[in-house]
């Protein structure tokens, strides 16, 4: 069940087939953003745009999310989302 911390969701992780060939890639994400100061690094987003080239965010309907930032830790994931595309600047 996912609970509202706005602007984040968060809800448990229900690991399916698949899932395994992209934890490594949250894990490094993860260790990346802890590193963080103030501002995204190359580097972290780099390992965000793997994540998003391999996923999918869909709304309950089962269209697809526009725009999403997912962090996945173990069993414990959080997002923010946006009905609209982020213009590329």
């Amino acid at each position: 069940m996912a609970q509202s911390d706005f602007p984040w969701v968060n809800a448990t992780v229900e690991r399916r087939e698949g899932f395994d060939a992209i934890a490594p890639l949250y894990e490094e994400e993860l260790r990346l953003l802890d590193e963080l100061a103030d501002e995204e690094s190359p580097e972290w987003t780099a390992a965000y745009e793997r994540i998003r080239s391999m996923t999918r965010l869909t709304f309950p309907d089962g269209s697809d999310v526009p725009e999403y930032l997912l962090h996945i830790d173990g069993e414990h994931a959080w997002w923010r989302w946006s009905e609209t595309a982020f213009d590329a600047t």
